[in-house]
């Protein structure tokens, strides 16, 4: 069992293949541009394209569907509130995903000052229907399911700086270098933090039993 085929077996909501294909320098300086100038119509247009990629991205990091719908929602309010802080010496794409990062990890300290603890079922089940093919067989569906719990667990378990480089790097597909940009951090910092990563859910992976060893056996 290798890192890499553990990483293959983590889901979470994809974002659409279309994001990445929109996005150019020029396009983002334009909508902020015309945001500024008090163009209604200009910030909704960035929320229409980066929306899924937000949500995806803080669906990963905190697990439950209610919780990344309200930190996408607080990353594009806070966005709007610094618009005009926005100088364009990153893409608008860092910009937001550095922005919902910062989200995320200040809910993840709420709730642990709280002392709340994540509802892993309901995490479990948001996973599995993100991740259930639509002509699922009942046999699929339930290796499906059985997989998606093992591998939640384990990467629910992560400390929230080395599952937030996983989720950035296998699921939002960014580069080292885009990843070092959103968190401001060395490239080597990111690479070594991955690596860990993926060794500890390789090892949480093992601790869980058959649950966890078979899912990524049948991978």
């Amino acid at each position: 069992m290798t890192a890499q085929r553990v990483a293959q077996n983590i889901w979470m909501p994809r974002p659409d293949a279309s994001t990445s294909q929109m996005e150019t320098v020029t396009n983002d300086e334009q909508m902020v541009e015309r945001a500024l100038s008090g163009d209604p119509e200009a910030f909704g247009e960035i929320v229409r394209l980066w929306e899924r990629r937000i949500f995806a991205l803080a669906f990963g990091m905190l697990g439950r569907e209610e919780d990344a719908r309200d930190a996408t929602q607080e990353t594009f309010l806070a966005a709007f509130r610094s618009l005009r802080g926005f100088r364009g010496e990153a893409k608008v794409s860092s910009w937001l995903h550095r922005i919902a990062i910062n989200q995320c990890i200040t809910r993840q300290r709420r709730a642990k000052v709280r002392g709340e603890t994540a509802l892993e079922d309901e995490a479990e089940k948001n996973a599995a229907v993100f991740a259930l093919p639509l002509d699922a067989s009942p046999a699929r569906t339930a290796e499906t399911i059985e997989r998606s719990q093992a591998v939640r667990r384990a990467v629910c378990s992560l400390p929230p700086d080395l599952r937030q480089v996983v989720v950035m790097k296998e699921f939002e597909e960014l580069t080292f270098q885009q990843i070092a940009d959103v968190l401001e951090l060395p490239l080597s910092t990111v690479k070594s933090r991955l690596y860990t990563a993926l060794r500890q859910l390789q090892m949480r992976l093992q601790k869980f039993g058959d649950a966890g060893t078979a899912a990524i056996e049948r991978r």
